[in-house]
């Protein structure tokens, strides 16, 4: 079995959620931030900034592990050869051919 399409699919995911989660904090200048604003909630202010910036750090932390095993795996799947290695090697003449004319006519020639 191939690990490699549910570590791709696990890492797709994980960038969704850290995009998410960054645009639901509060930014300094208060302009894009989501989750922003006054309430009574289920958290406080100070709690949901904790939460998010510990969820943010773990999901950029494994962002990180997934993008470096993907990149092990996809250099151990890879041939080693290189593209140009395939394409025969051929010399190219010295000088390019002329076109030759044809000896007789296609069509009748009138006189």
């Amino acid at each position: 079995m191939d690990v490699f399409p549910i570590i791709l699919v696990i890492h797709l995911l994980i960038a969704i959620g850290l995009v998410g989660v960054i645009l639901l904090q509060r930014s300094e200048g208060g302009a894009l931030g989501i989750g922003g604003g006054t309430g009574g909630g289920l958290m406080s202010g100070r709690a949901a900034g904790n939460l998010l910036t510990r969820t943010t750090g773990i999901l950029a932390t494994t962002f990180f592990v997934t993008s470096l095993v993907l990149a092990i795996i996809a250099n151990n799947r890879s041939t080693g050869s290189s593209p140009f290695d395939s394409v025969p090697a051929t010399a190219p003449s010295a000088a390019p051919k002329a076109p030759v004319a044809p000896s007789e006519p296609a069509a009748p020639l009138a006189r």
